[in-house]
């Protein structure tokens, strides 16, 4: 699919119809999600793929937005592999795993598997559902999978502000 295509397309599907993401699909937006640019290329990224009764239960206590998915990623990062910025009040880990997790999305698109990016939860208790390592901070989840019946982009979904409104040339 060509690029503008993709990035045009893709919307937030709140509804799956239950089947798993295909095994050679699901393995093309894992590797989009590992040849994603990282700061200073640590690949501090953790992912993980949610997919069995038990697993997709803990991400159930965590959030109530899996809309039917039987695929999802949880996307985190080891805080211990970090750039940490000049004046020391940020570091790369969110942003990223927010890059990680874009390429996984726009890819997921591309091989024609809807998703939606999920960040209702809290982290802490996702991550202890799940049961990751203490260095580990999940940023977000993106569910997988077929939109069921009757699902769409949300009426807003196009809806996009003028550059004008959003870009300042300096």
């Amino acid at each position: 699919m060509e690029y503008s295509e993709v990035i045009r397309k893709r919307y937030a599907c709140k509804g799956f119809d239950g089947r798993k993401v295909p095994r050679k699909a699901l393995e093309a937006v894992l590797e989009a999600g590992r040849l994603a640019p990282t700061a200073k290329n640590l690949q501090e990224q953790r992912i993980y793929v949610l997919e069995s009764e038990d697993a997709l239960e803990a991400f159930d206590r965590a959030t109530p937005c899996r809309y039917g998915a039987a695929t999802v990623i949880v996307v985190a990062y080891d805080n211990k592999n970090v750039f940490v910025y000049p004046g020391d009040k940020r570091d790369s880990g969110t942003e990223d795993a927010v890059i990680v997790a874009t390429h996984m999305m726009l890819a997921a698109e591309n091989e024609g598997v809807d998703s939606c990016w999920i960040n209702f939860f809290d982290p802490e208790v996702m991550a202890r559902e799940l049961g990751l390592p203490e260095n580990e901070e999940v940023v977000m989840a993106l569910d997988l999978g077929t939109a069921a019946k009757g699902v769409g982009p949300l009426e807003n979904h196009s809806l996009r502000k003028p550059l004008s409104e959003t870009v300042t040339y300096m």
